[in-house]
């Protein structure tokens, strides 16, 4: 039996543990948009831990304790402070401190003016089931495949041609939806080489499974030869 929990154990460890990289894990951050993300996210999973291991404790108390000793006017009176402080305290304050931490997280992706320089622009278009990837002022249209410099703030203007969709790099930031006939604007950054996996990850018809694509980070200089050798070829 020992060691049967013992193989369990084990085997559950070494799952979780892969769960912390590969190239859809948002716990393997490679921006600075996914890194902000990562402490609200342990957090998260902390305080919903807690409450659901406080909810155990209190419900083993709950079928443990002797209620003989309490008139019907206190067990009312019991009932309703758990209704108060469970039902409408404690989702409250959850919910506010969420909002207070997570509005600043959310807040670095947005297209904001910088400091310094401009943002580069990259157009997305969502289609049933694939991504068409445009650089304005240039001739290069991609699919499901975009290139990027690194170091470098991207403005990703994202938008659809059918269905809602949504478009999500997992180790580069958040999230947002592709919607028809609007364009929604998500800003992230690499700080590596390297090559990045992306997904829809709003349910868009039979072939949602297969709408990915993939963001190639170059070096500034390696990305300045792939741009003029892509816009020369597209040229020609």
């Amino acid at each position: 039996m020992r060691i049967r929990i013992a193989g369990v154990t084990v085997a559950a460890t070494s799952l979780l543990i892969s769960g912390c990289s590969g190239p859809f894990s948002t716990l393997d951050p490679a921006g600075p948009a996914a890194r902000s993300v990562l402490p609200l996210t342990w957090t998260m999973v902390s305080v919903a831990l807690a409450i659901f291991f406080g909810l155990i404790l209190l419900w083993l108390y709950a079928i443990r304790r002797n209620r003989q000793d309490l008139s019907d006017e206190d067990a009312q009176r019991l009932q309703n402070k758990w209704i108060i402080g469970g039902g409408i305290v404690l989702p409250t304050v959850a919910l506010a401190l969420l909002l207070l931490f997570g509005a600043p997280v959310g807040h670095k992706m947005l297209p904001l003016p910088l400091d310094e320089g401009e943002a580069m622009r990259v157009d997305v278009k969502a289609y049933q089931w694939f991504w068409r990837i445009s650089y304005p002022d240039t001739s290069i249209q991609l699919v499901d495949e975009i290139h990027i410099p690194i170091n470098t703030p991207i403005d990703f203007h994202i938008t659809s041609q059918d269905v809602i969709h949504s478009f999500w790099l997992p180790r580069l930031g958040g999230k947002i939806d592709a919607i028809p006939g609007h364009t929604n604007v998500l800003r992230l950054e690499a700080d590596e080489a390297g090559e990045y996996r992306g997904l829809c990850t709003e349910y868009c018809g039979q072939g949602h499974t297969i709408m990915q694509f993939k963001v190639i980070a170059h070096s500034a200089e390696d990305f300045e030869q792939w741009l003029q050798k892509e816009g020369g070829q597209n040229n020609d």
